[in-house]
């Protein structure tokens, strides 16, 4: 539970900050508080004024984005409801995913988005980027919007819009669903433009056959010698090498039970692994000693970019952060800091920095789309199921059971959130 105390002082700072503020009302023009969270706001909003001559294109883009909400939303509540069986039926530890920390999505606290530029950039564009489709609807739907700011809530820092509520009000059907559907749709769309820029720029990188160990298999020779993953053979017996192949020729010259020194670059540093060669496993047609490691192979990466953009591709991007099997590896690089980078030859110095900020961006996006796409008020998702079950029961005169239909739909996938971050503790006391 390391992260609770940064994030009790983060709590305690902000806390402070914002009663100051507040007991000697500093700034009343620009700053405001919604409950307790502090707000620093503009009403300069002219700027969106200058999308609505292109209003047609707008509303296509918006109500295709409706259609393509109401899809995601369909979808994610499928998703929850086998998630809260396979929670049930398999009774997971409260470990890992399941911790408490990692629920949040805030860069540092959560074990699995690291406390990177490329993350933080990403998470402020993410939001930047939701706000503005909103506001851009608004005045495209003749909405005014009355202010635009940052919303300080101690961790992370939000921004938001302020429709005029009164006009927001009198739209009905799909003029105020494409409104709240907007943010969404930016996201999503931003975020499949990232993955698609970073697939490009994949295909800058030539792989290489520099020999990198990726893994080292339990109880055999490299295991027992101490030889670490995620490092580089760079001598074997004093011959340098550069290549997988330049090592395995010199071990087909080796026998089980021979001794081979190998010299292992591991953080830039170089150490020297004295081990005895071991027999191949049963179904290896091979000759020489096995040292029992496996290499990193570049060429999956690269040999078919495209395929990261297949559904499958994507499922693959979406879950690389927590990803722990032997295929996940390969994804890693495309987020994460990794000794895994000298497998390949790049065309420039930042290129990697440039292949982690593509994949946040796209990475944050496309999750922070479908979880507002929940159809659960207070979520935009909500909201356009709630103007769509109105509209809906408006003309077959039953409008006075819509906000039952709603509240019932928005309760039953709240609790079904819940359950799926409580049970996994509940489960075990």
């Amino acid at each position: 539970m390391h992260w609770i105390v940064p994030v009790l002082v983060l709590v305690a700072v902000y806390a402070a900050i914002a009663y100051y503020i507040h007991k000697k009302n500093l700034f009343p023009e620009h700053v405001t508080f919604y409950g307790p969270f502090l707000a620093i706001k503009s009403r300069r909003v002219g700027f969106f004024d200058r999308f609505e001559p292109y209003k047609t294109a707008f509303r296509i883009y918006g109500t295709l984005g409706v259609i393509m909400v109401v899809v995601v939303s369909v979808l994610i509540t499928i998703m929850l409801i086998f998630s809260l069986k396979y929670t049930l039926a398999l009774r997971p530890e409260p470990t890992g995913i399941y911790e408490p920390q990692n629920i949040l999505l805030i860069p540092g606290i959560n074990n699995y988005v690291p406390s990177t530029f490329a993350v933080w950039f990403a998470f402020v564009l993410t939001i930047a980027i939701h706000e503005m489709g909103h506001a851009i609807l608004c005045r495209i739907e003749q909405i005014k919007v009355r202010s635009v700011g940052v919303l300080f809530a101690v961790i992370p820092v939000g921004f938001f819009v302020e429709p005029d509520e009164e006009e927001l009000e009198q739209k009905k059907g799909m003029p105020k669903m494409r409104m709240f559907g907007a943010g969404i749709t930016n996201n999503i769309v931003i975020g499949f433009l990232c993955f698609g820029l970073m697939v490009a720029a994949l295909g800058m990188a030539v792989p290489s056959k520099t020999p990198v160990i990726q893994g080292i298999y339990q109880n055999y020779s490299a295991d027992q010698a101490g030889i670490p993953a995620d490092s580089i053979v760079r001598t074997v017996n004093g011959i340098p090498v550069s290549s997988r192949d330049q090592v395995s020729a010199i071990l087909n010259d080796t026998k089980p039970g021979e001794q081979v020194t190998l010299g292992i670059e591991k953080d830039g540093t170089l150490s020297s692994y004295t081990l005895l060669l071991g027999e191949w496993p049963s179904g290896y047609n091979r000759t020489g000693g096995f040292m029992g490691i496996y290499y990193f192979q570049p060429e999956v990466l690269t040999s078919d970019p495209l395929s990261l953009l297949t559904p499958i591709g994507i499922l693959h991007l979406l879950v690389t952060p927590f990803d722990t099997s032997a295929s996940g590896e390969y994804f890693k690089i495309l987020a994460f800091d990794s000794p895994l980078e000298s497998s390949y030859e790049v065309p420039f110095d930042q290129y990697w920095g440039v292949i982690h900020l593509l994949f946040w961006c796209g990475w944050i996006n496309i999750n922070v789309g479908i979880f507002n796409a929940i159809p659960m008020v207070p979520l935009d998702g909500g909201y356009i199921l709630k103007e769509g079950v109105e509209r809906a029961f408006e003309k077959k005169g039953w409008q006075k059971y819509a906000p039952h239909i709603v509240a019932s739909v928005s309760y039953a996938l709240f609790v079904m959130l819940i359950s799926l971050i409580m049970l996994p503790y509940l489960m075990h006391l």
